[in-house]
């Protein structure tokens, strides 16, 4: 056992520092996995953006409390930080005497020195790759830059003697989250077995396939007999209505009807998502609900969900792909390059795919989740 792996087992306070959005977060759930096999013992702490909260409650056996990460210059997603909040989050963390603290955020070198002012004995993280600190730090594994993210936190603790028990997210499902989605299906009369989930949504515009293509791809499923539910959160309710107002046919929208665990479980019992590389894409991965994702913008091999055959991607790779720009300043060729007929013909594959559905068939539920012969009415007795 390395001495770092002693370390870890012999623990009784650890926090571990990502304070990010929903996706990156399902990221992290293989690390978060390997850290418990690694110290069973330990009270482990999520330090994370506000929303993260009901993160930590769903993850209860992985994290045992949650802290809200109060901002700050460097971290765009949490925001500029009150002087006052920044200083009661730092003494609060540092009261809690941490044995080991984990900076699970990203390259550092910014992320570090926050879990450094947490006060624990031990810090580990990552620092830039290719930078030579003035004192190398063994608690800092350089960031490994070519592999897809969650294998990249997975190499930290490994680095750190805590092998992975699992290379891929998971999703636990409860029954309040099937009931939720059955009595959405039974609200919006949509019949499962010919149900596809569009989620036209993502955080980031340049991140977004075109609207009149999202609705071109639904009324197309609609002529073939496909039931298709518009997908997003309260704050994406004027991007769906777009998407509905290009469309001829008939889609419902279940825009602020669901909680992450029903749609979570709405996605595990449709027969597709169609979806941007958004988080959503992160949550079917996680529940292994077919999906495809077509990508703009994005680090395709960074954020991809590994599993190529229940998971399609399409993206086209104009030579400024990656970027981290909100508004595109030429012209959005990873958007536009992606038509319209490409992802039709990737939908009907993969929704016609025996190997597809087998796969899907093959994820853990929960012990009363409907199974695949349910229909909705005998679904409700």
């Amino acid at each position: 056992m390395t001495p770092a792996a002693e370390l870890l087992r012999g623990a009784r306070r650890i926090a571990v520092f990502r304070a990010l959005q929903l996706g990156d977060m399902l990221c992290a759930v293989p690390a978060l996995h390997a850290l418990r096999a690694a110290a069973p013992q330990a009270h482990i702490t999520l330090v994370g953006l506000p929303w993260a909260r009901q993160f930590q409650e769903r993850y209860a056996d992985l994290l045992d409390d949650f802290v809200a990460f109060p901002g700050g210059d460097g971290f765009p997603e949490a925001g500029p930080a009150d002087a006052d909040a920044t200083h009661a989050f730092y003494a609060g963390m540092r009261a809690r005497c941490l044995d080991v603290s984990i900076q699970l955020h990203g390259s550092g070198p910014q992320s570090t020195e926050v879990v450094r002012q947490f006060g624990a004995h031990h810090v580990f993280g990552f620092q830039p790759n290719g930078v030579i600190p003035r004192q190398p730090d063994p608690g800092l594994l350089p960031w490994p830059t070519q592999l897809p993210e969650a294998q990249r936190l997975l190499a930290l603790l490994d680095h750190l003697g805590a092998p992975a028990v699992s290379a891929t997210p998971d999703f636990p499902l409860m029954r309040d989250d099937y009931a939720e989605a059955l009595a959405l299906l039974r609200h919006h009369a949509l019949d499962r077995d010919r149900l596809v989930c569009l989620h036209p949504g993502a955080r980031m515009p340049t991140r977004r396939w075109w609207p009149e293509r999202f609705a071109a791809v639904a009324d197309t499923l609609i002529v073939s007999g496909f039931h298709v539910v518009i997908t997003g959160a309260p704050s994406e309710a004027a991007l769906v209505e777009e998407v509905r107002s290009h469309m001829r046919q008939r889609a419902a929208s279940a825009v602020g009807q669901t909680s992450l665990g029903g749609l979570a479980a709405l996605l595990r019992l449709a027969r597709l998502l169609i979806c941007n590389d958004t988080g959503v894409s992160h949550v079917a991965a996680a529940v292994r609900a077919p999906s495809l994702v077509i990508a703009c913008g994005s680090d395709v091999e960074r954020w991809a969900p590994a599993d190529r055959t229940l998971h399609r991607v399409l993206a086209a790779h104009p030579p400024c792909r990656p970027c981290m720009h909100w508004t595109c300043p030429t012209g959005h060729e990873c958007a536009r390059d992606v038509t319209v007929h490409e992802v039709l013909d990737a939908a009907y594959a993969a929704l016609f795919d025996p190997d597809v559905h087998l796969r899907a068939s093959h994820a853990p539920q929960a012990a009363d989740a409907p199974t695949a012969s349910h229909t909705i009415e005998n679904s409700t007795s």
